[in-house]
């Protein structure tokens, strides 16, 4: 169904990523051992956090919360491609697409302020360690969650209200695993200048702020680290934070380069392949990231296995 004489869409069509036929089997489990590890590492993640006391940290607190938004992040997109590469079923419902959009973006912009919540948490530690425990309350570290999923969710529910109101009368194809909305917003039939501008608009507020913070704050921090007299200390540190720091470049480069840089080709790959940087990778990485390479954490799970071994 390429074409429909109604006056608007009932369902798109999902061209999914440029891959040959013949390589969908390997791809389909590569991508689904992905999901797999990024669901079961962030669950384990969640576990070990719920279940050590000594992990009831500020640290800690976002970092359930940013595990738990990246597996719902990539629940968003990934079983849909992985179903559609099986089946080779590519259509999803008008509804269905909006609703994708909608978390999609809300998701995304969760895990945007959680970084960057994460990053401050990390700056009052190392930069001002003496006040650590009166700024990092309780009462501060709930807020900024709360904060953090509203702002997410209203930014979310503005672009979707934009998005709605738009007229797709034309072609349902969709050269995209998911219904992204910038690929939605060239397919329109109707003016988009109005959702083109509040792009811009929001991304400044959930996309280039936070990034801006985050990258002020690891700056203060490797000054900090730099004046560490221990030379084994400064490497371990550096180690750690840069290991942060390109996870959060790999994010959120390749949304700023997207979404504020969109191709100007309609049926470019690259978008497609680039996607899957930040709803794939960039959530698996990240048990790696802050769970193995962490002292704490991998000492939490050997006493659970230790306790559960000895039970």
């Amino acid at each position: 169904m390429g074409r429909e004489n109604q006056s608007h869409l009932s369902e798109f069509l999902l061209l999914g990523l440029p891959i040959r036929p013949e390589q969908q089997g390997v791809f389909f489990a590569l991508f689904l051992g992905m999901y797999l590890t990024t669901v079961l590492g962030n669950l384990l993640i969640l576990l070990v956090i719920r279940l050590d006391p000594r992990l009831h940290t500020p640290m800690y607190f976002f970092l359930s919360h940013l595990a738990f938004t990246d597996i719902t992040f990539s629940s968003v997109t990934t079983p849909k491609m992985l179903t559609n590469m099986q089946t080779q079923s590519q259509s999803i419902s008008y509804a269905g697409c909006i609703s994708q959009v909608y978390f999609f973006l809300m998701l995304g912009c969760l895990d945007s302020f959680l970084l960057t919540s994460m990053a401050y948490d990390r700056y009052v530690a190392i930069c001002h360690p003496l006040r650590y425990i009166t700024v990092m309350s309780q009462s501060l570290c709930l807020l900024l969650v709360i904060v953090s999923w509203i702002l997410s969710s209203g930014s979310a529910i503005l672009h979707t209200l934009l998005l709605a109101r738009l007229s797709f009368c034309g072609d349902n194809l969709l050269p995209h695993f998911f219904c992204d909305l910038a690929t939605l917003l060239k397919l329109s039939t109707s003016d988009t200048t109005v959702n083109e501008l509040f792009i811009l608009t929001v991304g400044v507020v959930v996309i280039s702020l936070p990034f801006a913070c985050i990258l002020v704050s690891y700056a203060c921090i490797g000054a900090t680290i730099l004046r560490v007299p221990s030379t084994k200390g400064l490497y371990k540190a550096l180690s750690t934070r840069g290991s942060h720091l390109s996870v959060v470049a790999l994010y959120y480069g390749t949304i700023i380069g997207l979404y504020f840089f969109p191709s100007s080709n309609y049926s470019n790959n690259k978008d497609v392949i680039v996607a899957i940087l930040y709803t794939l990778i960039t959530p698996m990485l990240n048990p790696f990231i802050y769970s193995l390479r962490n002292k704490d954490m991998k000492g939490a799970l050997g006493n659970i296995l230790s306790r559960g071994t000895f039970s």
